[in-house]
């Protein structure tokens, strides 16, 4: 058995099973069920103390009795990847249980000859991925054994490209068994993420960085793939797991050609840090659901 390590429990979120299952249930209570059946969901992945309570917004709208399989794409913070690439791992560990990855869907994606593998040391540096294994873990404890997930890293691809894996993975967010898990920081703003682009007439830096992200937010509601990238081409925010995001975009425009309905939804926002001042810095957090109609 080759198992994906929790690598960053103890640091980005605790180590301990029973004070896990703990905050998450609370955050889970603390959010309300509005825009479900969720068949998609776009959640933060930095440290739980920051943005465990947003996500939660997010994974309050699945309904864990219908889900058979969860596909997690996230963006690559360490390495360079020009494509998309999968786990090689059979199990990923978390606090609460081992997750199982699903070898027969990875085996269908790498037939299409467009995906990677990851090596277990790039796999268990990445934590856009992890952070949302413990609370797949926790929104599935009733099922537990009968659900299986598929972790997919996302590079920074191309438009092109994302059309490209939008188009792979349609048939799957078509199925009504599987849910997508997208994983997505907001907008990093501060001179450690160089970036740094504030238009004062919106008030206070942190105003300005709400206003920017709704903009984008608002956007992907359209669920418009071109809309998005001409935001992100004019403003370049930066929203890590754009990428992600613009793969999901791209597979609901191929199943709107083919004649189903959809709606998405932002339901929760957070900053990290509220800024004033150019030398402050802070992280956006927004959680979203996608439903079928």
């Amino acid at each position: 058995m080759t198992y994906r390590e929790a690598s960053h429990a103890g640091s980005w979120y605790t180590d301990s099973g029973s004070e896990l299952n703990r905050q998450l249930s609370k955050w889970l209570d603390d959010a309300d069920l509005t825009f479900g059946p969720a068949r998609a969901i776009i959640a933060p992945h930095a440290g739980y103390r920051y943005c465990g309570a947003c996500g939660a917004w997010a994974y309050r709208q699945i309904s864990p009795a219908v889900v058979k399989r969860v596909f997690i794409l996230g963006p690559s913070h360490h390495v360079r990847l020009s494509r998309c690439a999968l786990s090689a791992a059979q199990y990923c560990r978390t606090p609460l249980y081992d997750l199982k990855v699903d070898q027969e869907i990875n085996a269908e994606l790498e037939a299409t000859g467009h995906f990677k593998w990851m090596d277990q040391k790039t796999d268990e540096d990445e934590h856009s991925i992890e952070m949302h294994l413990p609370y797949v873990a926790k929104v599935m404890e009733d099922f537990r054994d009968q659900f299986t997930i598929v972790p997919i890293m996302v590079g920074s691809i191309s438009n092109d490209w994302e059309e490209t894996y939008g188009k792979i993975l349609a048939p799957y967010l078509a199925d009504p068994q599987n849910l997508f898990v997208i994983s997505s920081d907001f907008c990093h703003w501060g001179a450690r993420f160089r970036y740094t682009y504030y238009e004062d007439s919106h008030g206070p830096i942190y105003k300005w960085i709400e206003v920017l992200d709704k903009m984008g937010m608002d956007l992907i509601e359209t669920l418009k793939p071109e809309s998005f990238g001409e935001y992100l081409r004019k403003y370049n925010n930066t929203i890590c797991g754009r990428h992600p995001i613009g793969v999901l975009l791209q597979s609901v425009e191929e199943l709107k050609r083919r004649g189903y309905r959809m709606s998405f939804k932002f339901l929760k926002y957070d900053q990290s840090n509220q800024c004033c001042d150019k030398k402050d810095s802070s992280v956006s957090y927004a959680s979203g659901s996608l439903i079928f109609e």
